[in-house]
Parts: structure tokens; C-alpha cells; sequence
């Protein structure tokens, strides 16, 4: 139905309704990070806080509702040990809010296709009436080259539709390039792996970054923690104004929670390294 452009001047639109920052509901959206970072257990956070509004990661209030997780690289043994640790966040009618509205179902070794019409009809179902769908990892949910770009265009097609069909929000986790990780670059757009359809096509990507050893300087956080910090952010955004990145850190059980990190003093972290270069020099003598 073509849009009436008189009364779309004249009526005042009803307010974006966001699943997370900046995300439009019935919109798709991406999270990208390097493997091992956190990002699947960040997604079931995201799960948990869209069912029951229980935020540990800053994000601020949303709208509660139904949501869906289908994890096809994880068991439902480390789905169940994530669910354990990150109830101990809740409170007990909490966990029953989470247990009525979330769904999980781990698809290890089955191998779904979004393209095969019995996969494609069961999203489309498990869709309906939710929030937000989650799918860990694209790349399982398809057979398609990811560097080719009119395959993903059919591939992120096929979610636009879905996601027309039933008003529901569709996630992809997915892995940056090695590139990226290797340069420390992991927070730009096209860190994201394989073509730039994956980015250019979607609405919403955020992502995961490990922290840096320059980072970890900056903060004065030492190697042997560096680990328990990633960095979250968004870096496309086509309805609304980013949020700044904010710092995670991984608690028992693998929970991200925000952290505040306080920056060192520009000349301490300089004079840091002078030592650190003059004492390399002294070893090489």
C-alpha cells in the first residue's frame, strides 16, 4: 500500500519503539566479534533483559516481551551453565518472568537452513508475537558463499522478510575478519567477516572488542586481567543517535557487567612507555 505523503505531513508520527538502543523493532541488526569474546553470552543477556528488564549492562529501559535465542554452536549443557550463572542476578519471580518469555533452543548438529521451507516456516512461527529473535551464528543458518555478495543479499532478504511478516527484531551474531583482530580494529564496521552486504543491508551492528595492550595501559589494567574486559559498542545506527561504548567486564560464570575504567594521566602513560623502551635497550646491551 503506497504511503499517503499528505497525511505523512501532517500527522505526527508515533515514537520509534526500540528493542535495544537504537534498534527498531521489526529491523535487523548484527553483533560481531571475534570468537571466544563474549558475544553469545551477551545475547542471552540481551534475551534476559528484553523478558524480565533486569539490566546489568547499562542499557537503560525497554520495553519487556517475548524473545527467542537459537544457539547452533553451543549444547544445551553450556546454554544450561550460562541460564545458572546469570540467574544468580535474579530474583526468584524474576527467573520465573524469564522462564515464561524466553525461549532456547540449541540446534546443535541439525544443521538449520533459512532458505529450506521447513526452517524458514518455523522461524517464521517461533517469530511471531516476539521482540527480538536471536540467531548464534549466521553462518549456521545458511549455505551460502558470505563473500558473495548477491548470496547475502538473498540471505539478509530472506530475514527482511521474516522480520515484515511478523514485526519481530532478528539478531545475527557473527565473526569479525582475522584482519581486524590482528590490527586491534575490531569496533569499525568492516571489521565484520565475509561481504559488505552483511553491513550495508542491515540497520543496527554492534559490536565486541577484546581490550588492547595499549588499552589496558590507558586504564592500568595488567595483563594478567586484561582478558576480563571487552569493550561493547555500535557502530551503525540508521535510527537514532549512537550510544558511547562502555566497558564490560566478565564476571563467575562468564556474566558481563558494565565497569567503569578511569584513564591515566596522558604524560604517566608516556613517561610508562619512555621506561619501557629504555629498559628494552638496556637488555639489547
Amino acid at each position: 500500500m503506497s504511503l499517503n505523503i499528505m497525511e505523512a505531513f501532517e500527522a505526527k508520527p508515533q515514537p520509534i519503539d526500540y528493542v535495544l538502543p537504537n534498534l527498531a523493532i521489526g529491523t535487523i541488526g548484527a553483533i560481531v566479534s571475534p570468537g571466544g569474546v563474549g558475544k553469545s553470552m551477551l545475547a542471552l543477556q540481551l534475551a534476559v533483559q528484553i523478558t524480565c528488564g533486569v539490566d546489568l549492562l547499562n542499557f537503560g529501559e525497554y520495553p519487556t516481551g517475548l524473545v527467542a535465542y537459537l544457539p547452533v554452536e553451543d549444547s544445551a549443557t553450556i546454554i544450561h551453565h550460562r541460564l545458572y550463572a546469570l540467574g544468580k542476578y535474579l530474583t526468584a519471580r524474576q527467573q520465573q518472568i524469564v522462564a515464561d518469555k524466553l525461549l532456547v533452543e540449541p540446534l546443535v548438529g541439525k544443521c538449520p537452513n533459512i532458505f529450506s521451507p521447513g526452517w524458514s516456516n518455523l522461524i517464521n512461527e517461533i517469530s511471531k508475537s516476539r521482540r527480538l529473535i536471536i540467531l548464534d551464528t549466521l553462518r549456521r543458518f545458511h549455505q551460502e558463499d558470505e563473500n558473495n555478495s548477491g548470496a547475502m543479499s538473498k540471505v539478509i532478504g530472506k530475514l527482511e522478510g521474516i522480520a515484515a511478516d511478523t514485526g519481530c527484531s532478528i539478531i545475527f551474531l557473527h565473526h569479525s575478519n582475522k584482519g581486524s583482530a590482528t590490527m586491534g580494529v575490531g569496533d569499525i564496521q568492516q571489521a565484520s567477516r565475509g561481504s559488505s552486504v552483511l553491513v550495508d543491508n542491515i540497520r543496527w551492528q554492534s559490536y565486541l572488542a577484546g581490550m588492547t595492550a595499549l588499552e589496558a595501559k590507558t586504564y592500568g589494567i595488567s595483563d594478567d586481567v586484561r582478558g576480563q574486559f571487552v569493550r561493547f559498542g555500535i557502530n551503525k545506527a540508521n535510527y537514532g543517535e549512537r550510544t558511547p561504548d562502555r566497558w564490560l567486564q566478565r564476571h563467575e560464570g562468564g556474566v558481563l557487567r558494565i565497569t567503569q575504567l578511569k584513564s591515566k594521566n596522558i604524560k604517566q602513560i608516556a613517561k610508562e612507555c619512555m621506561s619501557s623502551l629504555s629498559g628494552a635497550e638496556n637488555d639489547n646491551w
